[in-house]
């Protein structure tokens, strides 16, 4: 079953739900709980505040290699040439060295289990040429994605006074990765890798801590204190939650947790529309057919305060007046929904098949209509 995204009005949807659940108190300074399937930001505290995100940056790195390894422009047995500015990189390793034989594939999981500063930069050489030719990339890719407050400077998370993002964003982030690249999103969820004769651990506590946990990425620097993105699928449902400047490992870990609790029990995601089932016939002027059945192209699913479906209150706007010819796909009606009042959001109704232009006479006649409705 596929499922369909829409943009939500995010303070409205803060406004709605907020009467219907009560907001968690998460000890970090921003922080925001994201459904994967709808898009939708369940609850969140300062979400659009730029802030460092410090190893979570490194999920843009993944991203642009994620990409190349798709797109087959690397492979994951090809050997990488180690420079000395990755050789010497500072902060987390994978230690890595300049006659020692790595692969693109060891590199990925140096850089997404042990969090390889080396392995970034190697990475963002192999891919681009340098690492400044590779933040060009990030930046571009990020714009490209919709995060708005991002700006990269390096591919590691290295402090940087303009290297700055938004929890909003990361969540962006993080979602695209698990939709984009489902074949290599499991690497999240390994628990340890060794390279070198060096084991190290995955530095996110939650695979250790909840089964439903599969990921995503910790970060950590003395300016943007501890962070954590993590993500787990119960039944069908998936929840990404974003964590900043935490006090601790622990305390990262366990706001997250409490985070991804809190969604999971106070929030249903609901089908409210079928793929292909028309929500509204309307009227159509001048084409073959006189009516159009207008809804969702795939399913259209929301999340929603639990118990609190039956209190949807649903506004079809059509855009009147449609005229042909009309496309299947093309936007005819915009559907609002509310709950207690309070708008959630505004959705695109689409044509669910296409209206030719009638010939002239029909044409001619609708038009005459239409001169007379508007008197």
């Amino acid at each position: 079953m596929r499922l369909v995204s829409f943009l939500i009005l995010f303070l409205s949807a803060q406004l709605a739900f907020g009467q219907a659940a009560p907001s968690p108190q998460v000890a970090a300074n921003t922080w925001l709980l994201l459904d994967f399937v709808t898009g939708q930001p369940l609850v969140d505290h300062d979400a659009g505040r730029r802030i460092e995100p410090a190893s979570l940056t490194k999920l843009m790195t993944a991203y642009l290699t994620f990409s190349a390894l798709k797109e087959g422009r690397i492979t994951p047995e090809q050997q990488v040439p180690v420079s000395e500015k990755a050789w010497k990189m500072i902060g987390s390793r994978m230690f890595i060295e300049p006659r020692k034989a790595v692969t693109v594939d060891q590199l990925v999981q140096g850089m997404i289990v042990q969090s390889g500063n080396d392995a970034c930069v190697a990475l963002a050489e192999l891919i681009a040429g340098s690492e400044e030719g590779f933040v060009q990339l990030m930046n571009r890719e990020a714009e490209r994605l919709g995060m708005k407050d991002t700006h990269f400077m390096n591919s590691t998370g290295l402090p940087h006074p303009e290297h700055l993002t938004t929890a909003r964003d990361l969540g962006i982030l993080a979602s695209a990765i698990i939709r984009d690249f489902p074949k290599y999103y499991p690497t999240y969820s390994q628990k340890d890798f060794s390279y070198n004769d060096i084991k190290q651990p995955n530095r996110n506590r939650l695979l250790w801590v909840d089964p439903t946990v599969d990921g995503i990425k910790t970060g950590h620097t003395e300016s943007a204190g501890y962070c954590l993105i993590a993500s787990a699928k119960r039944g069908e449902r998936r929840l990404i939650s974003v964590v900043t400047g935490a006090a601790s490992e622990a305390s990262r870990a366990e706001e997250s947790l409490k985070l991804l609790n809190h969604g999971f029990l106070f929030f249903d995601t609901v089908r409210l529309y079928e793929a292909g089932k028309p929500v509204s016939s309307l009227p159509v002027w001048k084409g073959e057919s006189d009516v159009l059945d207008a809804g969702f192209l795939d399913d259209f699913v929301l999340s929603v305060p639990k118990d609190q479906v039956a209190n949807l209150q649903f506004d079809l706007a059509s855009m009147q007046p449609v005229t042909a010819p009309v496309a299947k796909g093309q936007q005819v009606a915009t559907l609002r929904i509310s709950l207690d009042g309070q708008l959630i959001g505004e959705y695109p109704v689409l044509a669910l098949h296409d209206v030719p232009e009638a010939g002239l006479v029909g044409r001619s006649w609708d038009a005459l209509r239409l001169w007379i409705k508007s008197l």
